[in-house]
Formats: structure tokens, C-alpha cells, sequence
């Protein structure tokens, strides 16, 4: 529970770090960055891991396999970020490789977090 409360309090910040900082991703204001990482946590967990088991069935587990499953989990949150982008009116990115560097963005400060609580 604390890991969670804690992704909700630091994502909204990585998303405003990350639209100032890299190129392709824009978001309005702080509000928006709130709401929309509470989009991606909701999406997520309902969505991904169906994502996850099709990437892993495309793959033939090959990733899975060879411990390296984050891989198809990044590609599940980066499809998950466009997704939002196409229903979101203030969160915008420039196509499928910037949402892929902000998933991988996301994985890295969540993974920190995990390890960190």
C-alpha cells in the first residue's frame, strides 16, 4: 500500500520532469500530470498484464525465459501511454518512441521505488 501511495505522489513528477526534458512528450500543467498517472496506474493494472501475456505469447516467452520479462512489460505500459495519449486532451507524445522511452523512464523510478520500500 505504501509503495503505491508512494508511485502516486513521485509519477505525476517524472511526468512533469520528463515532458520538460525530453522531446516528444508534453503535458499541460501539474493537475494533468496527476491525473494521467493515475490513468496509466488504472489502465495499467487492468490492461497490462493482458498486454504482457500477448507480448510474451508473440515472443514465445523468449523474454520471459531468459529473466528478461521487464522487456515485454515496458512495451505493455508504452502501448498503454499511447492509448492514454489518443483520450487525453492535455497529454501528448510524438509517437510510439518517445511514449517507449517514457515507459522505460517509469519502469526505472518504479523499480527504484520497489527496491527502495
Amino acid at each position: 500500500m505504501l509503495e503505491i501511495l508512494i508511485q502516486l505522489i513521485i509519477t505525476p513528477l517524472v511526468l512533469l520532469m520528463a515532458s520538460k526534458s525530453m522531446k516528444g512528450v508534453y503535458i499541460k500543467d501539474a493537475r494533468a500530470a496527476f491525473f494521467t498517472s493515475l490513468v496509466i496506474f488504472i489502465v495499467g493494472f487492468v490492461a497490462g498484464w493482458l498486454l504482457t501475456l500477448i507480448f510474451n505469447i508473440a515472443t514465445l516467452g523468449l523474454f520471459w525465459m531468459v529473466g528478461l520479462g521487464v522487456v515485454t512489460r515496458v512495451l505493455a505500459y508504452a502501448v498503454i501511454i499511447e492509448v492514454i495519449d489518443q483520450y487525453r486532451d492535455d497529454f501528448d507524445t510524438d509517437g510510439f518512441l518517445p511514449s517507449l522511452w517514457l515507459s522505460i523512464l517509469l519502469a526505472i523510478t518504479w523499480g527504484v521505488i520497489d527496491y527502495l520500500v
